[in-house]
């Protein structure tokens, strides 16, 4: 059966070169065209938003934070329920009655979606008109990828009255654009400049990178001890908010492929704000579809909860919303993101308090650590450059909502071995890779220069392992004292390049004491990547390799923490407190059973791995079996 496999995956990896697939885009202003009042091109039509309230005694949590993860406090573990969490945080009644009649008495109605989320139905005029606002529509032009399509978006951000500006955190959903990019990544279209793609010499796994599965992932990083224990996932959950749906066939398929013995009714989906539509290959279904498969593979015993939601910021939120209060899914993935700066709509950068959804959604993430709930996001693909695009200069930046500080940031790295390329003139040409590193294509500069083009044109930068400096969140409790923190670099400035000359936008705080990520990392680079078991839109059903990204690594941790968690036999939460604080003793990297191995060589295009900490692979990579000893 595996020789039958890989040579199905060999066939269909080099018989269909140019295969990649498409994957929506983050559009800005700077992409789209103002078309005006939205009131043009339609009727005085019906929305729905959501409505964030603000938490009661938010001074509280920090304390309650620190003794809920500090293993020296009697309160260690402890986990609240969602009723126990609203019940000494949430909004009080006469809050929620407050806003409720004031929105009422506006002409919207307004249903309950949690303790502290409503969800507000009414007249786009009537928002207009509440909040302060002037709705507009928005093109974004046809591609030869892509046709065009319209959004709407306020010319301002929502102002609130008086009467509820102590209650409500945030209104999400007056914004509808679809800008939120997943983060997996295939190899650079090095076969149109007439070269081979790569075949890594692999390490003691089974298969060679690039085609790699779980099974490879479990041994290498040394998860089989926990699974010869008999540790599975038993009676653990998996939740995976996401942006597009998938075929659930496509993840039975390739559990099956693995001789995995897994529940035919081990997935549920729950469909966000009416779902995200039928799969499809420029939604970025092969995201959701490999989120499912790597963290269901890796705990085959799990249940997996999909909450498959549109892209929008709105439908983002309410998907953690969901997850999060209904506190079914012990580990939380999540491999979609964009530039925390695209959430802050102009104001200071450095001030949460002008992002009026990321802040609703670390009310969520809070919540969930003090539930207990491990959440993980992907760092992003474009190494120490997260706004990379085609209207703005590369800054240094990170990714939400894998920057908050109650996730755990997912990082790459690039396995080693060699990679087998042939140069324009057919002659050889080999990049070797003697040890682990960081995930960045600077590896194939070289290459590259063979071939006579740049790395932008090569497709190979910017590219790698999402890390740096927040300038939106400061420093959290765990990060502090660590080894290898860094502040905001100074001299960014961001401009619009579709001016002539370049418009300057927006000058970043230099200094900025920020979270740092990624946490931790696994492989993720696609020249050393994997196989995804899909059913494209355009193709049909394909098995498709060297396939990568952040985003196999956040799903990957879910997996194992639902492992640690029956190994632990409770949950253990968010995994950025224990795995820090065992960076700060020797027991990290040294010792006979080390729970890290440091990852030293390499970078993201801007920060070095050095060893300990750093911000191109955060911690290392996991010895899975001895972080689970440990934390038992």
């Amino acid at each position: 059966m595996r020789k039958q496999f890989i040579s199905a995956v060999v066939t269909l990896v080099f018989g269909s070169a140019g295969a990649a697939l498409a994957a929506p885009s983050v559009y800005s202003r700077a992409s789209a065209l103002d078309l005006g009042s939205i009131h043009s091109f339609g009727p005085d039509s019906a929305i729905t938003v959501t409505v964030a309230l603000k938490l009661n005694h938010a001074d509280e949590l920090d304390a309650l934070i620190q003794s809920t993860y500090d293993s020296a406090s009697p309160n260690y573990r402890h986990f609240l329920t969602p009723q126990q969490f609203a019940q000494r945080f949430g909004p009080t009644t006469a809050a929620i009655e407050r806003v409720t009649r004031h929105l009422q008495s506006a002409g919207f109605t307004v249903e309950a979606k949690s303790f502290s989320h409503l969800r507000v139905t009414g007249k786009l005029s009537g928002f207009e008109r509440e909040f302060g606002v002037r709705l507009h529509t928005f093109e974004i032009p046809a591609t030869p990828n892509a046709a065009a399509f319209r959004f709407r978006e306020p010319d301002a951000a929502p102002q609130l009255s008086s009467a509820i500006a102590d209650d409500v955190e945030a209104v999400v959903g007056l914004d509808n654009r679809p800008r939120l990019r997943p983060m997996n990544h295939r190899l650079p279209s090095l076969s149109s400049l007439h070269a081979v793609r790569p075949a890594a010499t692999a390490p003691d796994t089974p298969d060679a990178p690039g085609l790699w599965t779980v099974q490879d992932l479990a041994k290498y990083y040394n998860v089989l001890p926990l699974y010869n224990k008999g540790i599975s996932g038993h009676k653990r959950t998996i939740g995976i908010v996401t942006l597009a749906s998938f075929t659930p066939s496509d993840a039975f398929a390739y559990w099956a492929s693995l001789g995995l013995k897994v529940n035919s009714k081990r997935i549920t989906v729950v469909n966000i704000d009416g779902g995200p539509g039928t799969p499809s290959d420029a939604s970025g279904s092969d995201e959701t579809t490999l989120d499912v498969e790597q963290s269901g593979g890796l705990a085959p015993d799990a249940r997996i909860i999909v909450y498959q939601a549109p892209n929008t910021d709105q439908a983002f939120v309410d998907a953690f919303e969901a997850a999060v209060s209904s506190n079914e899914a012990d580990a939380v993935s999540c491999s979609w993101g964009e530039w925390e700066e695209f959430l802050v709509q102009g104001t200071r950068i450095s001030d949460p308090d002008s992002a009026g959804d990321m802040r609703a959604m670390h009310n969520l993430f809070i919540q969930a650590a003090l539930q207990g709930q491990s959440l993980s996001a992907a760092s992003g693909d474009a190494g120490s450059f997260d706004n990379a695009g085609p209207f703005f200069n590369d800054v240094l930046s990170v990714d939400h909502p894998a920057a908050d500080p109650f996730m755990l940031a997912a990082g790459g790295t690039t396995l080693p071995g060699d990679q087998d390329f042939t140069l324009n003139d057919g002659s050889p040409f080999t990049v070797s890779i003697p040890k682990e590193r960081a995930w960045s294509w600077d590896y194939l500069n070289g290459f590259c220069a063979k071939l006579g083009v740049d790395p932008v044109m090569c497709g190979i930068f910017p590219v790698g392992s999402g890390g740096g400096v927040s300038l939106v969140w400061r420093i959290p409790l765990y990060q502090r004292f660590v080894p290898g923190m860094r502040t905001s670099e100074p001299g960014q400035v961001l401009s619009d390049v579709t001016k002539k000359p370049p418009a300057e936008l927006l000058k970043l705080p230099a200094h900025f004491p920020g979270r740092n990520l990624p946490d931790i990392s696994l492989n993720a680079d696609p020249d050393t990547g994997y196989t995804v078991f899909y059913t494209s839109s355009q193709n049909g059903f394909e098995i498709l390799s060297f396939f990568g990204g952040t985003s196999f690594v956040a799903p990957q941790l879910a997996g194992i923490t639902a492992l640690l968690d029956q190994n632990a036999g409770q949950r253990l939460g968010l995994l950025s407190f224990p795995l820090y604080e065992l960076a700060l003793t020797r027991r990290a990297y040294s010792g006979k059973h080390p729970p890290l191995r440091d990852i030293n060589k390499g970078n993201n295009e801007f920060y070095q791995a050095v060893p300990g900490y750093d911000q191109a692979t955060g911690l290392g990579v996991l010895d899975v079996a001895n972080l689970a000893a440990l934390l038992k």
